[in-house]
């Protein structure tokens, strides 16, 4: 298949969410998503107070496409003890099976093991994945605005905030975050790597960040493994993932982190 991971990603997703809605309807989803119990309020666990160090999305990643096999058959209620344990603001939870080895069950996993909000982290390209999410037990989701035509995000945007969902907006330059703001996103995400390519740029984050409107909330994603790696960034935020889960111990790497922070 010709094109960018990216694209090929994408194409997988369309097919799959095809497929889940032949399995069950929007109107069945609509009803166990109305049934949920009330979000944790994920962007509220973002918001930094003045003089307080970045809080720390913690990702459940078991693989990706550039990284291949991280934590093979992670058990994600053990993580997500781990994380809550030692430190996180919330959770990332990976939602993807063909190329992230992740599953939608994960997040009722995590959900029942701990207390903290939690993202669904998938390529969403539809509404129906965003009532999915919130009948699996996410508070927010992520929509990556290099995947979506802008008047699908602001749908999507739109889709979420009725199902009291929050959305982490993904962006990678600033175009891509003026399409953001302008489709309503408040809770913003700078992700160093480019996921057409995967190369990294760390200065992303702080070129773009002086550009969001004040209020938003800035997440910086990819590449953090240290303080160092987040000295200097204007976040409300870290999204970390890799360097945690390859970690012998993934709570003790977290907290190792969150000192490094302060």
């Amino acid at each position: 298949m010709t094109g960018t991971i990216l694209d090929t990603i994408l194409a997988t997703k369309r097919d799959e969410v095809a497929a889940g809605k032949r399995e069950r309807t929007l109107g069945e989803l609509e009803a166990v998503a109305r049934a949920a119990g009330p979000t944790r309020g994920f962007a509220a666990a973002l918001r930094r107070t003045p003089g307080s160090a970045p809080r720390v999305i913690a990702e459940i990643k078991r693989a990706s496409p550039s990284a291949g096999a991280i934590r093979a058959g992670a058990d994600p209620a053990e993580v997500a003890r781990a994380y809550a344990a030692n430190g996180a603001a919330a959770l990332s939870v990976l939602t993807d099976r063909r190329y992230f080895d992740g599953e939608l069950a994960f997040l009722a996993a995590a959900r029942a093991a701990c207390a903290l909000p939690l993202l669904r982290k998938d390529f969403v390209v539809d509404p129906y994945q965003v009532v999915e999410a919130r009948a699996a037990g996410a508070d927010a989701v992520l929509l990556i605005v290099a995947a979506l035509p802008p008047g699908l995000l602001a749908e999507l945007i739109a889709v979420a905030v009725a199902h009291q969902l929050d959305a982490l907006v993904e962006v990678h330059d600033l175009a891509e975050a003026e399409v953001a703001v302008r489709a309503g996103a408040t809770v913003i995400g700078v992700n160093h790597r480019d996921l057409r390519t995967f190369a990294m740029d760390m200065s992303l984050t702080r070129t773009i960040a002086p550009h969001l409107p004040a209020g938003a909330i800035v997440v910086a994603e990819s590449g953090i493994r240290t303080g160092a790696d987040a000295a200097g960034l204007a976040c409300d935020a870290l999204l970390v993932g890799e360097s945690l889960m390859r970690a012998s111990d993934p709570g003790a790497a977290l907290h190792a982190l969150i000192a490094s922070l302060r």
